[in-house]
C-alpha cells in the first residue's frame, strides 16, 4: 500500500474510533508528518482525499476539522464517486430503444407494450479507460435520452428532469475480463475486475436505471458495525 493510502486509511479509522460528542480537529500537517514519518506533501495528499470524500474540512487559520456527519454513511468512499467530473469522461458505444423483457417489466413496473432505453458506454478516468457500462432506463420517464446525454453524468441528467433520487442498491462480484471487454478497455484478457450491478431508485420507489458495470480499477471502503448476532448465526452447526 502506498504511503498516501496508508495515511488516509489510518486517519479514517481514527476518525471513526473517536468519541463524537463534540466537534474535533486533526493535528496540523507538520505534526501528522512527524507521527507517520512521511513528507508534508504526502500528508497533504491524504488530507485532500479526506476532504474530497467529506470526512474533513480545512479551515484556513483554524485547522483540519472532522465532519461528524461522515459516520452516518457506511460507504466511506469508492473509486467510482471519488473523482471530480473534470477528471472523467464517457464515450458512447451504443444506444437503442426496445421492448422490455419480463424481468425488466418487473423491475421498472411497466408492461410489455412500454419501451426502455438500453445504452453502453466507456468511462475514462484521467484519459484511461477503466469501465464498461451497460444501462437500461424506462423511456416513459426519459423521452429525450440521446447520445450526448449518455456521455455525461446520468445522475445529473435525472435530477435535471425534476426527479429526486432516493438511494442506490448495489452488488459486487469479482470477475476476470473476457476477450471483448479487454479489447474495449485496452488491457489483457483475464485481468481481475469488479462486476457491479447497480439499481437507481427515485423517491417513491420507482427504479430509474439498472446498470451492469465492469470496472478494472475499482476500490471501496466501508464502515460496517460489528454484528454479534451474525457471528452467532455463522457459528451454528447443522
Amino acid at each position: 500500500m502506498k504511503k498516501k493510502e496508508f495515511v488516509t486509511q489510518d486517519l479514517l479509522s481514527k476518525i471513526y474510533q473517536e468519541d463524537t460528542s463534540a466537534p474535533r480537529k486533526l493535528p496540523p500537517e507538520r505534526q501528522l508528518a512527524e507521527e507517520y514519518g512521511v513528507s508534508r506533501f504526502t500528508i497533504r495528499q491524504a488530507l485532500e482525499k479526506l476532504v474530497s470524500i467529506g470526512a474533513v474540512r480545512i479551515v484556513q487559520g483554524s485547522g483540519i476539522w472532522i465532519n461528524e456527519t461522515v459516520r452516518n454513511n457506511p460507504l466511506v468512499y469508492n473509486s467510482i464517486t471519488e473523482k471530480r467530473f473534470d477528471q472523467m469522461h464517457y464515450r458512447s458505444l451504443s444506444l437503442r430503444k426496445r421492448r422490455p423483457d419480463s424481468d425488466e417489466q418487473q423491475i421498472f413496473a411497466i408492461n410489455d407494450n412500454a419501451f426502455i432505453w438500453e445504452f453502453s458506454r466507456l468511462r475514462y478516468v484521467d484519459n484511461v479507460a477503466v469501465q464498461i457500462e451497460i444501462s437500461r432506463m424506462p423511456a416513459t420517464l426519459f423521452t429525450d435520452l440521446n447520445g450526448e446525454v449518455i456521455e455525461r453524468s446520468i445522475q445529473q441528467y435525472v435530477l435535471s428532469k425534476g426527479y429526486q433520487i432516493s438511494h442506490l442498491l448495489t452488488s459486487y462480484r469479482a470477475i476476470s475480463v473476457n476477450r471483448e471487454q479487454a479489447t474495449l478497455l485496452g488491457c489483457k484478457k483475464g485481468r481481475p475486475a469488479m462486476h457491479i450491478i447497480n439499481r437507481g431508485i427515485l423517491q417513491g420507489g420507482q427504479v430509474y436505471e439498472i446498470s451492469d458495470i465492469v470496472d478494472i480499477h475499482y476500490t471501496c471502503t466501508y464502515l460496517i458495525p460489528y454484528n454479534p448476532d451474525n457471528l452467532r448465526f455463522r457459528q451454528q452447526q447443522r
